[in-house]
């Protein structure tokens, strides 16, 4: 296995700017974004800081604007590769697959932010791609949403994203386990689509058994 840890838009706009993260909260997802980076960096493990820029008007994102610019907690990282990106997809626009390719590497470990976003869109793109995903559920991080079609709160999306990651297209862990997974050689993997489908239905049939005695 050959991994590479993809550090994804852990930019101002995040703290405090347009789009402030409220689940897990940032004293959560940022210790354990850094927990990660250096445990990758202790490993040799390449990285990759991904970047959300757009032009210099934008609402967010503006280049060279406090939400813009990277957090403190990254602070002295070193990236094999950074990307700015346009897209969710850190794959969109970016000479990101060019560079995994050159560099043999076949997995990718996520962190970073919007997790029903940019996380979401460049764990799908990369099982689509072949790559094996890995997400860390408490070094990612999302906001509430409201629109046309309703409204969900910001625990609600991170908890339903990774469940729908770890159904097909992401293994998603805590950073403790996937620290130790370094060490210990044990691959993770999603549960699948169809197992994650039939437990759910048997669940309801248990719950329905229940219900009529």
């Amino acid at each position: 296995m050959s991994r590479a840890l993809l550090v994804v838009d852990v930019q101002g706009e995040y703290d405090g700017g347009a789009l402030p993260i409220t689940w897990p909260p940032l004293d959560v997802s940022l210790p354990n974004i850094r927990r990660a980076i250096d445990a990758a960096t202790a490993r040799g493990i390449p990285m990759v800081v991904v970047q959300q820029t757009g032009p210099a008007d934008a609402p967010a994102f503006a280049t060279g604007s406090p939400g813009w610019q990277l957090l403190d907690v990254m602070d002295g990282v070193h990236a094999d590769l950074a990307v700015e990106k346009a897209l969710p997809s850190a794959f969109a626009g970016t000479p990101l697959q060019e560079w995994l390719a050159g560099a043999g590497v076949d997995t990718l470990t996520l962190v970073g932010f919007l997790t029903h976003n940019c996380i979401d869109s460049t764990a799908r793109e990369a099982l689509h791609r072949g790559y094996r995903v890995e997400v860390l559920a408490d070094a990612t991080g999302t906001v509430a949403l409201r629109n046309a079609v309703g409204a969900v709160t910001a625990e609600e999306l991170h908890r339903h994203t990774l469940l729908v990651l770890q159904s097909r297209f992401a293994a998603v862990l805590d950073t403790a386990e996937w620290e130790r997974s370094l060490d210990s050689g044990v691959a993770h993997t999603p549960t699948g689509l169809l197992p994650s489908a039939a437990a759910a239905l048997e669940g309801s049939a248990a719950l329905e058994g229940s219900a009529a005695r």
